[in-house]
């Protein structure tokens, strides 16, 4: 049965667990061996990891760092970075990796989504989009964590994704990735209208009150954060956090 998650997202770039804005200046946080763990303790709905360095830079997928976070993960975990063909899609879910999350690759030849789908299955493959606004107030699509503006509509793509397989969607708007100002929601209801597939929105939560905004608007969904989780305070000192079962219960329970 589906029902709405709440989601760390953790940015991976050299071994180490870092936080961006806007997918600029990483600043290094925690090795992320040690956020798997507290994350654990704290029972969160499922933890996305994504290696910011692997498709930028043209890198393997660290299938060892993979194999470390999955053995030591207790939660259903989602990996994207540097996934490029079914083969490297396979390996990684061999290792105990329950979804794999593909963004580059799946922009620029989406045919890969059905390779994976048919490898793996659907509901193991997340298409990650990255969005931007223009100037004119249109969302493009960018890959290679937001330096590269790829000329497709967004919305036709998401349509593709879905007709090859896509399993889940995960929406992120660069123009809110960690300034923790809260969702985009105009940007979701788009989506939500072209596809019946799962959602999963990160990009701009900076209280629990954001989260259950987006999941009162949208009832079943994945609220996705990074900055939030990691961060506590206005100067930003590193505490991983989590809302305990209690709170997570009064988000929802807010929601409905």
């Amino acid at each position: 049965m589906l029902r709405s998650r709440i989601i760390p997202c953790l940015l991976v770039k050299e071994n180490g667990l870092v936080k961006t804005v806007k997918f600029k200046n990483p600043k290094y946080v925690v090795d992320p061996i040690n956020a798997v763990r507290i994350f654990n303790e704290k029972q969160v709905d499922e933890l996305i990891i994504l290696d910011i360095d692997a498709t930028s830079n043209g890198k393997e997928p660290d299938l060892k760092m993979i194999e470390n976070c999955a053995t030591e993960c207790r939660m259903p975990l989602c990996y994207g970075g540097g996934v490029k063909t079914a083969d490297q899609a396979k390996k990684i879910f061999s290792l105990g990796v329950e979804k794999i999350a593909i963004s580059s690759s799946a922009v620029l030849n989406p045919l890969l989504i059905k390779e994976i789908s048919d490898s793996i299955g659907s509901q193991s493959v997340a298409v990650v989009v990255d969005l931007k606004k223009n100037i004119f107030g249109n969302y493009e699509i960018f890959i290679e964590n937001g330096k590269k503006l790829i000329k497709k509509n967004f919305l036709a793509f998401i349509e593709e994704c879905e007709i090859n397989g896509a399993g889940e969607i995960i929406i992120n708007n660069i123009d809110l990735e960690g300034t923790m100002k809260g969702y985009d929601i105009s940007l979701v209801e788009k989506v939500r209208k072209i596809t019946s597939l799962p959602l999963t929105i990160i990009g701009g939560a900076g209280n629990f009150n954001h989260i259950t905004k987006l999941i009162d608007k949208f009832k079943i969904i994945g609220a996705s954060a990074g900055s939030l989780f990691v961060f506590k305070g206005k100067y930003k000192a590193v505490l991983i956090n989590y809302p305990s079962p209690e709170e997570k219960i009064n988000l929802l329970t807010k929601s409905n």
